[in-house]
This record gives structure tokens, C-alpha cells and sequence, in this order.
């Protein structure tokens, strides 16, 4: 017999399919598509288990839906733009580019070792040139249409590096680089609009039935859209109106003082020149070197201080005190609260902490004093030191409230969303530049596509200190300006690596178009994809940049489609000894060391076999070496069977009970594993079921050699192939040549079972004495009560048992069980 050889086999076929393009896929009208994609990695240089999980889910489905007849689109490609790249650069002494191009090469060499189905022709990288300009060519329609702009905002910074830093950059409120406090410090930055599309991001989920109701509730959490009223509230003494947005208008009257984020705009404004100004200056700097999660943390005690002015209640003319706090911020609503201390729990903390009137407006409709109220009180209720809202049901308030301050031009009812405008600026090197140039005389100037891309030069130091290395190369910053030809500036930020990730599935569709960024036609017959994959962290962000994209794209006429992922997996963790695979806690398995000791199928078996997608899969070395050991029982059975084999076999006679029953498995096999695949994607099951399909082939071979039924063995056999083809690429491709097929396995046509052969004529029943089993046994699938208790008591087994005892009774259920109760 001939040893299985997954080395050898596996370079085999995976050079075979790489020379030949197996995987390459057109456009076919004649064909129904199939777009099956995994979210695309960050080239870090090594694969570890979960991209094994991810792409091994991916390729199931893509192979799967090959054999039932789909033109299958299934590509690869690298977000190749980012951070560590740039760090490395630093560290190393070497250019980004050479070490992305590096880590692209050996991540590209493991993929090919797995033997994923990609169509490698369709290969793109954030990071060249050739996708870039795209980038900022979609850079430009947004400018174009308003959807691009640049504002103030805070962003951390370093005073020693000087320089901003990532959120990721930031350990313990430190600068990784230095160990020096970070502060926040106000820069211009660009953002795109997608406030603009938080409705339609919204009300457009109901389209995504084919998304977990987990991810779409942390979309709409995200975007948090809320109704409630903007109420403006005059500052004392100065031509200066705090804008605020309430979802409580009906607790107006209660207003006893106002809170500013600290990095409100008017902070530094109404303080200037007073004696608060140093002390403000100072909580400022203090908060800012706190996280936003930090500072609004349930268990955060809150902190603020009075700047020395006061707001004017629009409803009553009482003046109230001004603050700033750590608890409000400025990304959500208008970064000014008015503060209800009666009503909120955080503002009735802040209000006890700091000795400020708490005046109760609300109350139970069973409370005779409002006054009697000890903490704050949320629930509904009747109005109270409100004036001529004094005993009216409070939730019958907020229109009316809302109706006397638009009648009076204190403000308007409106609608809020806790989405804020997506800040794309990065002042980083290893991004894509952003195609703009600031004229003196033209003013913020977008580049023409025929100037696209703005490349990035080599001309740059990377010392990690000051801005970024952009401003470091004078041929970069120096250019003319579009407009009239005069000397500019361009801008130095590059994009968030976000931005490169939120069109690339449609660059996909047409991945080598030099004239546009891909062609309507192409991106029509592709889009939507049909399945996307990946991991639930990306839930919120990357998916909702994806959606937001395509909307805007499909809204200037260039996305056939107005939602990109018809579908979405998100698969859980790879953990070992119960926690996520890191090298800090030593748990993590190099899927290199599997692949070379029992080879990328077994790898591929085992870790779709471990665990139902959707969930967290535990690591296990005995779970590998079983996916391994059945893959050998697999590997003999056909190799032992192979000179039964029978090519081009035309009707199979089943004949006697074996027949019979390993044909019943056949078919019930093939319906199993087409239904477990096709739903909810259960490898798992799918798997375990074609293991019980090889155990009753080997049952099947014990049989007298002269008996074997040599169409029905060539077909069990083939058909385990098939089924496990998508699983285990390479050993299935093997064995399906070994035995006489000269095309490949992965284009065989998925089998369909016989409906017929999946009915028995037998069933097994339980023989039990006193409820407990004592023997089975097979019986006629209509057979009476009273043939039942007949079987079962001439049962030489039951026989032994019961000798002695006198029977009481015998209770038969058709099908199931005979229970005989003895004494």
C-alpha cells in the first residue's frame, strides 16, 4: 500500500493548481455568481490559527458552492498600510515598503500552503500605488460632494516626541516611544461626513437578514440615535449661547447647573484673561491625559470645576453655574449638558460632590411633597415646580415643552445620533497621502485624477520624533497648485488605514482596470458579496465604514449595490488553555509547526472540526492528531478498496442487507453534509458525519470479498471523496486520481442523494426489563403491538433475564422500545 505522504502530496497539487490557475474566475452570464469573502489580513508576516480558521471557512463554502455549480469569485489581498510597518521602519532602520513587501511574500507562501482556493490574479495591496490612487481618486469624489472636510480636534500628543500618537500608542496615558505623559492638543484635522448617512445606516438593516442580530445591534448602538430638543442657553454677561441637545425636555425646570466637555470650544473663550483660567487650564491638561472610557466608567468618581460663569435657563431666567467635567464629552451631542441632578444619577453625584441645588420637577403621583424625594427619580410621573406644567403627567410634557420653546426661539425638536464624523487624518507616513494642496490664492485645492496618485517619497527620515515624515521631505511638501500653477503645500496626513479597507471587495470585481476604479458592469454581475467572514471585533467599525462607502458610492452612481455583504460570519477565537493565543501568556501554536508535522489538511480538518464556526474553538493536540488519524483511515480505505473499484458504473442493484445499509448511510451522509454546509455552516457535524460514513465502509469491506457490490463501493468511495474535498483539499485530490479520474475532484458536481434510500425498512428498537436496556434489536419498520412483545420475548438474550420472575406487564412503542416489568 502506498504510504500517505502529505508532504509530497500536498506541494504536489498546490503547484499544480498554481500553474495551471485553477482558481481564476471570469464574469459568466450564463452562470449564477457567488462572491465568498474573507475579510483581507494586515501583512504582519506570520499566519497564526485564526487566519487558519477564517481562510478555512472561506474555502469550504467557495469550494462547496463550486461543485453546485456557482461561478465562484473568491479573492485574497493585503491591508497593507498601517502603524507597524512604520515602527518597524524606526526600530530596524529599514523602509516600510521593503518590509511589508517582505511579510507579503512569506504570508503569501503560507496561504499557498494551506491550499486555499484563490484567485490570485485578483491579488490587490493597499500599499502600491495601483490601489492607492483609487483611494484618493474616491478621496476626491468625497471632497467633491462634500462629504470631506477639515476641522479643530483634540488628538493625543507628546511633548517630547512632538508628535500625535494612535490611540494604540498610548500605554498607561504614556508615549510608548518615551514613557512621557500624553496630553491632548487641538490640530486641524479631515473628516468624512458620515453623519450625513447615520438614517440610512440605520433604517437600511433591515436588509441585512443575513447578519448576526448581535453585530446589528452594535451598529445601532454606534450610531445611537436618540429624539429629544436643541435648547440654546444665553451666557451671562456675554454675546456667547450654549447649544444643547436633551432627550428630557420635560425636565427643563430642573436645571441647576450646566457641564462643558473640557474640550469645548467656548472653555478656553469664557475663561481667558479670568482668574479661573489657570486653574481650568490645568484640569484640562489632567483629563486629557485620561481615555474617554476611562473618564465615563460607572465607577469613575465624577470631577469638575466652576469656570466662573453663568447660563440663563431659558424656561425660567434662573441663572445657573457653569462647569467642566470628566464625565461629559464632546463627541456626543453638542458637548454642553445641562445638568438635572433630581432626574440623573450622574448629575445628582456631581451635584451632592459639589454643593449644588438639586430641585425635583418630577414625581410620583402618590408623593405629597416633591421635597420628600432622597435620590434621583427616573421613572414617570407628575410635573412639579415646572409652573404651568404643575401636575401634568410628564410624558405628556416633553411635546408641550418642546412646542413652548420653538413658539418662543429658545430652540426646535430634532433628532440626535451618538455617530460623529469619522476623523480619517493620521500624521503618519505608511498611509495613503491625502490628495490635497493648499494654495494662497486658490485655498484648499483637491488634485486632479489625471495628477493621481500622490505618491509617497523616499526621501524621508524616520526618527520618530516631531510630525510626520511626510514634512520631512522637501519634494513631497513643494508642489503647484492645480488651479493656477503657483507653489503649494500639500497636506503631510495620510488616510486612516480604515479608508483602504472600506471599498477593497469591489476593487476586487475588477482588480486590474488602469482607467477607473472598476468597472460598473464587472462590479454588477459580483456585487453584493454573498458571504463575508471574519472576526467580531471588526463589528462595529470596518463594517460600518464598508456600509457607509458603498452607500455614498452607490449614491454618486459608481456601486451597482447600496449595502456590500449580503451575508456575514463572524468566527470566534482560537483559544488554548482557555485564553486567546498570545505570545505574552506562551499559548500560541505556529500553525507552521501542524502543517509540517501532519500536514495543511489535517490542520484545515481539525480546526473546523473542533468547534461550530460562530463559536470559540480550545486548542487541542489530541483533537489534532484524531483529524489526522482519520484522515490515514480515509487515505487505507481507499487504497485497500481500490481494486474494486468500478469507473463509469451505470445502475447500482442493491442487494441483501449490507447493501442496504451501507447505501441508507451513503445517502443520509450526502443529505447531511449538503444541509450542514449550505445552513448555518456546520463543518463540525458535516464532518462527524462523513466519519460515520467511512466506519460503515469499513464495516462494509469485512463482508465476503466475492459479495462486495463493486458499483456501490465505487460510488460510497467517490463519494466520500467529494464530500471531504472541500476539507481536505489535497489528499482527496490525490486519491480521486489514484483512482482513474483524470479531471480534477473540486470540479465533480456535488452529489445529490436518493430520497428513496434513506427510508428504512428496519428499525432498531431497545429491549428493556424494568426500563433498563439489556439488547436491541432490529425489527420490521410496521410491525404490530403484539408482534413487538412477541420479538422481544423470544429474545434469547431477555430470555435469561427474565427466567424466574413473573411478568407484569409489557409496554410496547412502535418503533422505539419494548419495556417488560418483571417481579
Amino acid at each position: 500500500m502506498v504510504r500517505y505522504d502529505f508532504s509530497q502530496i500536498e506541494k504536489k497539487w498546490q503547484k499544480k493548481w498554481d500553474e495551471e490557475k485553477v482558481f481564476k474566475v471570469e464574469a459568466d452570464s450564463e452562470k449564477e455568481k457567488y462572491y465568498c469573502l474573507e475579510m483581507f489580513p494586515y501583512p504582519s508576516g506570520k499566519l497564526h490559527m485564526g487566519h487558519v480558521r477564517n481562510y478555512s471557512i472561506g474555502d469550504v463554502i467557495a469550494r462547496f458552492k463550486t461543485m453546485n455549480g456557482y461561478n465562484v469569485l473568491h479573492p485574497i489581498g493585503w491591508d497593507a498600510f498601517g502603524l507597524p510597518a512604520e515602527n518597524a521602519a524606526i526600530k530596524h532602520n529599514i523602509h516600510p515598503d521593503i518590509w511589508t513587501r517582505e511579510n507579503i511574500a512569506e504570508m503569501i507562501r503560507q496561504l499557498k500552503e494551506l491550499g486555499i482556493s484563490y484567485d490570485w490574479d485578483r491579488e490587490v495591496t493597499t500599499c502600491l500605488p495601483d490601489y492607492y490612487k483609487w483611494t484618493q481618486w474616491i478621496f476626491v469624489q468625497f471632497f467633491n460632494n462634500g462629504l470631506a472636510y477639515k476641522k479643530k480636534s483634540p488628538v493625543n500628543w507628546c511633548p517630547s516626541c512632538e508628535t500625535v500618537l494612535a490611540n494604540e500608542q498610548v500605554v498607561n496615558e504614556k508615549c510608548e516611544r518615551c514613557d512621557t505623559i500624553v496630553v491632548k492638543k487641538n490640530l486641524e484635522q479631515w473628516y468624512f461626513k458620515i453623519t450625513d448617512y447615520a438614517e440610512k445606516l440605520l433604517d437600511d438593516m433591515k436588509k441585512l437578514e443575513g447578519w448576526p442580530e448581535k453585530v446589528k445591534t452594535m451598529q445601532a448602538n454606534w450610531i445611537g440615535k436618540s429624539f429629544g430638543a436643541e435648547m440654546k442657553f444665553e451666557v451671562e454677561g456675554i454675546d456667547k449661547v450654549l447649544d444643547i441637545f436633551t432627550t428630557r425636555p420635560d425636565t427643563t425646570f430642573g436645571v441647576t447647573f450646566m457641564v462643558l466637555a473640557p474640550e469645548h470650544p467656548l472653555v478656553s473663550e469664557l475663561v481667558q484673561g479670568t482668574e479661573y483660567e489657570e486653574t481650568v487650564e490645568k484640569f484640562i491638561n489632567k483629563l486629557g491625559r485620561m481615555t474617554e472610557i476611562e473618564r465615563t466608567a460607572s465607577n469613575v468618581e465624577k470631577e469638575g470645576i466652576f469656570i466662573g460663569k453663568y447660563a440663563i435657563n431659558p424656561l425660567n431666567d434662573k441663572k445657573i453655574p457653569i462647569y467642566i467635567a470628566n464625565y461629559v464629552l464632546m463627541d456626543y451631542g453638542t458637548g454642553a449638558v445641562m445638568a438635572v441632578p433630581a432626574h440623573d444619577e450622574r448629575d445628582f453625584e456631581f451635584a451632592k460632590k459639589y454643593d449644588i441645588d438639586i430641585i425635583p420637577v418630577i414625581k410620583p403621583s402618590d408623593l405629597e411633597k416633591v421635597e420628600e424625594l432622597e435620590l434621583p427619580y427616573t421613572e414617570p410621573g407628575v410635573m412639579a415646580n415646572s409652573g404651568e406644567f404643575n401636575g401634568l403627567k410628564n410624558t405628556e410634557c416633553a411635546n408641550k415643552i418642546n412646542e413652548l420653546i420653538e413658539e418662543k426661539g429658545y430652540g426646535k425638536k430634532t433628532i440626535n445620533y451618538r455617530l460623529r464624523d469619522w476623523l480619517i487624518s493620521r500624521q503618519r507616513y505608511w498611509g495613503t497621502p491625502i490628495p490635497v494642496v493648499y494654495c494662497d490664492k486658490c485655498g484648499v485645492v483637491a488634485v486632479p485624477e489625471e495628477d493621481l496618485p500622490v505618491t509617497l517619497p523616499t526621501d524621508v527620515v524616520f526618527s520618530g520624533q516631531g510630525e510626520s515624515p511626510l514634512t520631512t521631505s522637501e519634494s513631497f511638501k513643494n508642489a503647484p497648485c492645480p488651479k493656477c500653477g503657483a507653489m503649494a503645500k500639500r497636506e503631510t496626513d495620510t488616510m486612516d488605514t480604515f479608508v483602504d479597507s472600506s471599498w477593497y471587495f469591489l476593487r476586487y470585481t475588477d482588480a486590474r482596470n488602469e482607467s477607473k476604479v472598476f468597472d460598473k458592469e464587472k462590479a454588477s454581475y459580483w456585487m453584493d458579496v454573498d458571504q463575508y467572514i471574519g472576526g467580531v471585533e471588526h463589528a462595529i467599525l470596518h463594517l460600518l465604514y464598508a456600509r457607509f462607502f458603498t452607500k455614498v458610492l452607490h449614491d454618486i452612481g459608481l456601486s451597482p449595490v447600496d449595502e456590500p455583504f449580503k451575508n456575514l460570519l463572524t468566527q470566534g477565537m482560537v483559544l488554548k488553555d482557555g485564553a486567546k493565543m498570545s505570545k505574552s501568556k506562551g499559548n500560541v501554536v505556529s500553525p507552521e509547526e501542524i502543517i509540517s508535522k501532519y500536514g495543511a489538511d489535517t490542520a484545515r480538518l481539525f480546526i473546523l472540526f473542533a468547534a461550530p464556526p460562530e463559536r470559540d474553538l480550545e486548542w487541542s493536540d489530541t483533537g489534532v492528531e484524531g483529524s489526522y488519524r482519520f484522515l490515514n483511515r480515509v487515505w487505507r480505505l481507499v487504497c485497500e478498496l481500490e481494486e474494486y473499484i468500478s469507473l463509469g458504473y451505470g445502475t447500482i442493484d442493491i442487494n441483501g442487507k449490507e447493501d442496504k445499509e451501507l447505501n441508507f448511510v451513503l445517502n443520509n451522509t450526502i443529505k447531511k453534509v449538503t444541509e450542514d454546509i449550505s445552513g448555518r455552516f456546520n463543518f463540525n457535524t458535516a464532518i462527524s458525519a462523513i466519519m460515520q460514513l467511512v466506519n460503515e465502509t469499513y464495516k462494509y469491506k469485512e463482508i465476503d470479498r466475492e459479495k462486495i457490490n463493486r458499483p456501490l463501493i465505487t460510488k460510497t468511495l467517490e463519494t466520500i471523496l467529494v464530500l471531504l474535498s472541500p476539507f481536505a483539499p489535497h489528499m482527496t485530490e490525490e486519491l480521486w486520481s489514484m483512482l482513474g479520474n483524470e479531471e480534477s475532484v473540486h470540479a465533480e458536481k456535488w452529489p445529490n442523494y436518493d430520497s428513496k434510500a434513506i427510508v428504512k425498512d428496519e428499525v432498531e428498537i431497545v429491549i428493556q426489563i424494568n426500563g433498563k436496556v439489556r439488547d436491541k434489536s432490529l425489527v420490521s419498520k410496521g410491525m404490530s403491538k403484539d408482534e413487538l412483545e412477541k420479538t422481544a420475548l423470544d429474545n434469547d438474550r431477555i430470555k435469561s433475564f427474565i427466567e424466574g420472575k413473573n411478568i407484569v406487564k409489557v409496554i410496547c412503542v412502535p418503533g422505539k422500545l419494548v419495556n417488560i416489568v418483571v417481579k
